[in-house]
């Protein structure tokens, strides 16, 4: 696997700085030929290599270098702090990064676009469809997507039904 810093020069807002990770540098340049290398931000193919620091191996004891500080003492990790029982997950501080932003707003889109929608019925309507495939009949091809208590989504996993949850964000164009 490769790292690369990529740059899009779609925008016109100006170019965006990004990061990918491609199997070899010829795979990159195939898929940024073919237009698949889409920028995070703005959606754009217009993807090129950024200029990237080397990373130089130092060798401790060479004339003129540095030797290598000695690692640091390893410490056991300290104990979690007990949480009150009642209280609920926390969530991250802060906005979103834009990046993120972005892709969950495009995943949004292609939900609502290619799925139906079936609001609080969701675990009932994944049943349905499980039941179906279980039968042996031929199912109903079609994503559903809806709303889902944490309980229903677990009740959904232990009979092996594969449900997955993803942040909901406003919609690109509100």
């Amino acid at each position: 696997m490769i790292h690369y810093q990529l740059r899009c020069e779609s925008s016109e807002d100006g170019p965006h700085s990004f990061d990918g990770w491609f199997k070899d540098s010829a795979a990159f340049e195939k898929l940024a030929k073919a237009g698949l290398v889409e920028c995070p931000v703005c959606g754009g193919t217009k993807v090129t290599r950024a200029l990237m620091t080397p990373a130089i191996a130092r060798t401790p004891g060479v004339k003129g270098r540095p030797e290598a500080p000695p690692a640091p003492a390893v410490r056991p990790p300290a104990p979690a702090p007990a949480a009150a029982p009642s209280a609920p997950p926390r969530a991250a501080a802060g906005p979103l990064p834009a990046q993120v932003l972005a892709l969950l707003q495009r995943i949004r889109a292609e939900v609502e676009k290619t799925c139906d929608y079936v609001g609080r019925d969701f675990a009932e309507e994944a049943r349905k469809l499980h039941r179906q495939m279980q039968e042996g009949g031929t199912p109903e091809r079609r994503g559903i997507y809806g709303e889902a208590t944490d309980a229903e989504a677990e009740a959904l996993r232990e009979e092996g039904i594969a449900v997955a949850r993803i942040p909901w964000v406003p919609p690109a164009d509100a």
